[in-house]
């Protein structure tokens, strides 16, 4: 099992997260960007950096991953993607993507995109905050803990 990171959206506080999780319970973390990305010297922590293009890091993504693989994204599609290759979706404030659920989000996503495509001003999520880090951390922690216990 090992962590995927849709690197290029993810705010610093949840990479910091990530990165002292993967140190922690000693997992591959791998961030994804079509940016150069700054990670700290660790066997657990290291970035890849793709061309710029629309979809190129999630579709990177997409191909390495493996069931059982974990990705952190606020990007619905891509964690449709993921679900569907038998993997766990996490987003950044601390909300699983399931099968029971992503449909419902991909339909809203959708809608949301035509309305702005047909000119409404819709504004975009909330800011991340401490309640959205902290339960971002907890599910993290909660998720390592049961796939650790798998493992063993």
């Amino acid at each position: 099992m090992q962590i995927w990171v849709d690197a290029d959206a993810c705010p610093n506080v949840i990479k910091e997260i990530l990165f002292r999780a993967a140190e922690r319970v000693k997992v591959r973390t791998t961030l994804v960007a079509n940016q150069p990305l700054r990670t700290p010297p660790s066997l657990y922590i290291k970035s890849i950096q793709v061309q710029a293009g629309f979809d190129v890091a999630d579709n990177r993504i997409v191909q390495e991953l493996e069931a059982g693989d974990l990705v952190i994204t606020a990007d619905i599609p891509l964690a449709a993607e993921v679900i569907e290759k038998k993997g766990h979706a996490l987003n950044p404030r601390g909300q699983f993507y399931t099968p029971e659920n992503i449909r419902e989000r991909l339909r809203v996503r959708n809608a949301m995109e035509e309305m702005r495509s047909s000119g409404v001003m819709t504004g975009g999520p909330p800011t991340l905050n401490q309640t959205d880090r902290q339960a971002f951390a907890n599910q993290l922690d909660r998720f390592l803990t049961r796939h650790v216990k798998k493992e063993s």
